[in-house]
């Protein structure tokens, strides 16, 4: 039987998966999380085989989650499940140590496969995504840089973002002009829409 951890902050998909893999001979549901940090309590509490988890949750996302995973629970999987297929996406959640990465919208046996493969010891990627992962190459961004755009992402003034990041004004304007320079964008919000739309956020 293999042991499966569900993180999915949207309670009725959740429940939907839950239903769904529930119907599979092999696979069980030990636990679930609504958010990244509740699932890595879970899964230093219930120890699954495979961590099953949103890309896109509050208090930790998905990419975040497996990290944690990765050093405190290293005998858990981590599968990502995203609605988003970014590139930049499967990039930093390969990088973060996810063991697989599947569209929401795959069929039910092609995810229950994917959770099979991947407590099997396997790497299983979305095609589509790792063919464009592949074409658009890593993030350009630092990760002070994205630091700095994320923080600002919902109209934080340059004094509000020094503070979250206890950094200067100035040093958060370079971080912002490198940042704009590097997407192209006109202005630091068009800069933080062009890295949320490649998954570098």
């Amino acid at each position: 039987m293999i042991r499966i951890l569900l993180a999915e902050d949207q309670h009725l998909v959740r429940g939907a998966l839950s239903a769904l893999l529930g119907l599979e001979p092999d696979l069980t549901i030990v636990a679930e999380a609504a958010d990244g940090a509740a699932a890595v309590a879970a899964a230093r509490e219930h120890r699954p085989d495979v961590a099953l988890l949103d890309i896109e949750m509050p208090v930790l996302s998905g990419i975040e989650a497996t990290e944690q995973l990765r050093a405190a629970v290293p005998e858990t999987r981590a599968l990502i499940l995203t609605t988003f297929g970014r590139p930049g996406y499967l990039r930093r959640a390969m990088d973060a140590g996810a063991r697989g990465f599947v569209v929401k919208d795959s069929p039910p046996a092609e995810l229950a496969a994917a959770i099979r493969r991947v407590a099997a010891g396997e790497v299983v990627l979305d095609p589509a995504l790792a063919v464009a992962s592949l074409g658009a190459g890593p993030s350009p961004l630092t990760e002070r840089e994205r630091d700095v755009l994320a923080a600002g992402a919902d109209g934080a003034s340059v004094a509000q973002i020094a503070d979250v990041l206890a950094l200067s004004g100035g040093t958060v304007r370079n971080y912002l002009s490198s940042a704009i320079g590097k997407t192209g964008a006109r202005n630091r919000t068009e800069a933080a829409r062009i890295a949320r739309d490649n998954g570098w956020l």
